[in-house]
């Protein structure tokens, strides 16, 4: 999957990004960031999308080498945010007779980042129309929403590739050998996972598309096995858990919920359930602790109470499950207050708003520390959770 050689016309001259930490000012990066660009050289030269402002001179010097002292006629833009779409006007400047590729609403969002007069400019395409450019013929569909309005995908119809825009991408430099799943499915709930439907929409266009390869925005191209990631998409899009299994979210403030936890996790594994992910919000990636709520099929929120409320932490990640429309799963609850327990009642209004979700009941309580009674609730509540 690290392999971005793509043909010998279609080149990649993206670049990486390993020195930021932060992406989109939320996202924790562990190994950078990669962005991607591409060039089709034919009797017209086509850019497809530019790169981040950080990583700017690289992909000019990749450019510049690519076209090999040639001039490119096209620009197609995918998508506006910013890291792809930071040196349009610099290469509109660079190359005044260049052509602007997108489609209506491109240009209505291009008129808020860029001043330059690009009404002479436009080339607006529409669902399904081809761009001609020799041997390639470039067909483009929209995908609203995945995850801006004027998101749209470019398919290549000789050599039969997608250029996905920012589907199918993944955090992570281009060099770095790393389980795509967990950072992909990390960057697609993190960034996309609000427009499950939006998504499912694009797979149905994709499906009726013979590809042999995908070209994200970010992360490896896919040349392999195409039906696995878009199976992945599918599940996630469908919000459907990956595998069955229970994620532990957990937010404790002087350890005593996290023990609980803890013991929960052992409980669940003493009922022969393999898949047990216990995670500490007060410490661990909050999109990771999304991501994992998503990968699996039930989830057990374990909170302090904090100020007759919840304990910030779980309410974050609760609010960022909300928001990313979490649903059809089971869920338990256990909640901890050594005089006002508040975080019980806090977890269950919040889950009560989301799709699909069954709440195990009782509600488990525990005041400060873990009695036998606990330990008896504890194990009911991983039979009705290992329960189908």
């Amino acid at each position: 999957m690290s392999d971005m050689t793509i043909s010998k016309d279609i080149m990649h001259i993206g670049a990486s990004d390993k020195e930021l930490n932060l992406f989109e000012g939320q996202y924790n990066l562990k190994n950078g960031m990669s962005y991607n660009s591409y060039l089709i050289k034919d009797d017209k030269n086509v850019i497809l999308d530019t790169i981040d402002e950080r990583v700017t001179n690289i992909w000019l010097e990749k450019l510049e080498k690519a076209l090999d002292g040639e001039k490119p006629d096209y620009l197609i833009i995918s998508h506006m945010e910013p890291d792809h779409a930071y040196n349009i006007g610099i290469l509109a400047e660079k190359y005044p007779e260049m052509k602007l590729v997108g489609n209506q609403i491109t240009f209505n969002i291009l008129a808020n980042f860029f001043k330059f007069d690009f009404s002479n400019r436009k080339f607006v395409v529409m669902e399904g129309d081809i761009l001609d450019i020799g041997k390639h013929k470039l067909q483009f569909f929209m995908a609203p929403m995945v995850h801006w309005p004027e998101v749209m995908v470019t398919y290549e119809q000789t050599e039969k590739i997608l250029f996905s825009a920012d589907g199918f991408g993944k955090f992570g430099a281009l060099d770095v050998e790393e389980n795509w799943d967990d950072e992909a499915r990390r960057y697609y709930f993190g960034i996309v996972g609000k427009y499950g439907m939006q998504v499912q929409a694009l797979l149905k266009k994709a499906s009726n598309l013979d590809i042999n390869m995908i070209c994200p925005l970010h992360g490896p191209i896919l040349k392999e096995n195409l039906e696995y990631y878009l199976n992945k998409y599918d599940i996630w899009s469908r919000y459907e858990p990956e595998e069955d299994g229970v994620y532990i979210a957990c937010s404790s403030i002087y350890g005593n919920t996290l023990k609980a936890a803890k013991k929960m996790t052992e409980i669940l594994k003493e009922k022969g359930i393999k898949n047990v992910v216990l995670g500490d919000l007060t410490k661990d990636d909050w999109a990771e602790a999304v991501s994992n709520a998503f990968k699996y099929s039930k989830l057990i929120v374990a909170s302090s109470s904090y100020n007759t409320g919840l304990f910030p932490p779980m309410d974050y990640f609760l609010h960022r499950l909300k928001e990313r429309n979490f649903q059809k799963r089971k869920v338990g609850i256990i909640e901890n207050g050594s005089w006002a327990p508040s975080a019980g009642k806090c977890m269950k209004n919040i889950l009560q708003d989301m799709k699909d979700i069954e709440i195990i009941e009782p509600v488990i309580t525990i005041k400060s520390t873990m009695t036998d009674d606990n330990l008896e609730q504890m194990k009911n509540l991983a039979d009705e959770i290992s329960f189908n």
